[in-house]
């Protein structure tokens, strides 16, 4: 399965829009966050996450990118991803130049997380999937891999103890727990070491617990 990356460039409606930052510049932070927003959200939304997941360090980076009409891709993402293209590559390769901005100022990619919520969450997923390599973290909020059901899973590279986490409700009205488990599965493949949490009738959301895992992810880097 093809990676995406700044040597791969896609152009499309999502590399038009802002990358909304906050905390440390890139070239003085230990550590960045690429924060990934949900349908209808924005930058500047997830990245208040972010900031609270941060607790106010002053040595980390907080990016986040921005969707064109704040959709990364049209369609659920279970539909076949001819669908939802040109949007799903194109937000691919707006977190791998988000990634990157962090990089390339300097922050190794062992101290870079991405952490997604809803569509952010799936988006930024398949990115790892994809792109695996040892990085700082993963925290897919209602979220999974992207494509139906029958998608081939052939990803490639070793996520090499890469920190992953998966929360989601058992019964979220847009997340089947069936795929959070494939997605799990896919991860430990790859050698992520893989924290699974599933939350009874949470529905689609963030709780308290989630951002406390989240927030020792962060620290952790």
């Amino acid at each position: 399965m093809s990676s995406l990356g700044p040597d791969d460039p896609v152009d499309g409606p999502h590399q038009s829009q802002p990358l909304v930052t906050g905390g440390a510049d890139p070239a003085e932070a230990e550590a960045a966050v690429v924060a990934i927003h949900g349908r209808g959200a924005t930058a500047r939304s997830i990245l208040d996450l972010a900031r609270q997941v941060s607790q106010g360090r002053d040595d980390v980076a907080l990016l986040a990118p921005q969707a064109a009409r704040n959709t990364w891709y049209p369609n659920s993402f279970l539909e076949p991803t001819e669908s939802n293209q040109p949007g799903l590559d194109s937000g691919l390769q707006a977190i791998a130049d988000a990634i990157a901005t962090a990089t390339d100022a300097g922050v190794p990619p062992e101290k870079v997380m991405t952490v997604g919520f809803s569509q952010g969450a799936c988006i930024s997923s398949e990115f790892l999937a994809r792109n695996a390599q040892r990085r700082g973290g993963h925290a897919a909020l209602s979220g999974g891999v992207v494509g139906p059901d029958d998608t081939p899973r052939d990803y490639d590279g070793s996520l090499d103890g890469t920190p992953v986490f998966l929360g989601c409700s058992d019964r979220d009205p847009h997340i089947p727990l069936e795929r959070v488990h494939e997605t799990r599965e896919i991860f430990e493949g790859l050698g992520g070491e893989v924290d699974e949490r599933i939350y009874e009738a949470m529905g689609h959301g963030v709780n308290e617990e989630e951002l406390q895992v989240v927030s020792e992810m962060v620290a952790d880097l």
